[in-house]
């Protein structure tokens, strides 16, 4: 292991020497490029083709009064809307009372990389954290990671948000005036959309180098798939860089 700037340990070990794909002239690799980027335009095609449906499922009303904790005290889910027709939210698993190091690195690592908004916001789009959590402490944890998004806690009504479902989970409404609408929801690797990382990686040589890729002999595998893949050193990753900016991890916990 080695360290980076950001302040922790990264597994540079596990790429410098590892083996390296075969080298061939400009013209066979462009070849068996091209070869590829048929797959990849039926992969994005098909991609479209899923979203076309999405658009023309059905949806389920659910009541805009549901109390969840903001800033200023319980603010009903219609009021989270901020005024747009409508509303992402991130359900993000929360441990009570664990300090930050503790708390849980999935949801770090996607919520985390919802950084710029404006963009949602242009096409009428909020985008909200649902924490788990009680809303002191894991709003704590937002201020310590530098996240910019809305924050609530479910926890005056959690049961009647989640409807049997989990937390880690994505879900899309639609207001219509005063009424509430549910229209879509995912978890588990559907939340990758949210990770600008994964996709970022799928395209280097060694890719995400976790476990349970389809990879070369001998490719890079240094992170298992067990949630340790977004922890560096006991930690979710992203907190390291923050820590070596100086900021506080306190979370007002009583092991913080």
């Amino acid at each position: 292991m080695t360290h980076d700037p950001s302040g922790f340990r990264t597994p540079a070990d596990a790429t410098a020497t590892a083996p390296l794909p075969p080298v061939v002239d400009r013209a066979a690799w462009q070849s068996q490029l091209d070869e590829l980027r048929v797959r990849e335009k039926a992969h994005t095609r098909e991609g479209d083709a899923i979203a076309a449906a999405r658009r023309r499922l059905p949806m389920v009303e659910i009541d805009p009064a549901i109390p969840l904790l903001g800033e200023h005290g319980p603010v009903p889910l219609v009021d989270v809307f901020e005024g747009r027709r409508q509303l992402i939210a991130y359900f993000h698993m929360w441990h009570t009372g664990k300090p930050a190091q503790d708390q849980c690195e999935g949801c770090t690592f996607f919520n985390g990389q919802v950084r710029e908004l404006s963009y949602l916001h242009a096409r009428d789009v909020t985008f909200a954290t649902f924490s788990e959590g009680p809303y002191q402490e894991s709003r704590a944890y937002r201020d310590f990671l530098g996240l910019e998004m809305p924050w609530y806690s479910t926890q005056p009504a959690a049961d009647a948000l989640l409807a049997g479902r989990w937390f880690g989970m994505l879900v899309c409404y639609l207001r219509d005036g005063g009424r509430v609408f549910e229209t879509y929801w995912n978890s588990w690797r559907s939340t990758e959309v949210m990770a600008p990382s994964y996709g970022l990686l799928d395209m280097t040589v060694y890719g995400r180098q976790e476990t349970f890729e389809d990879s070369p002999a001998g490719w890079p595998q240094h992170w298992a798939n067990t949630g340790e893949q977004f922890r560096t050193d006991g930690r979710p990753t992203a907190q390291w860089a923050r820590l070596a900016a100086g900021r506080s991890d306190d979370l007002g916990t009583s092991r913080g």
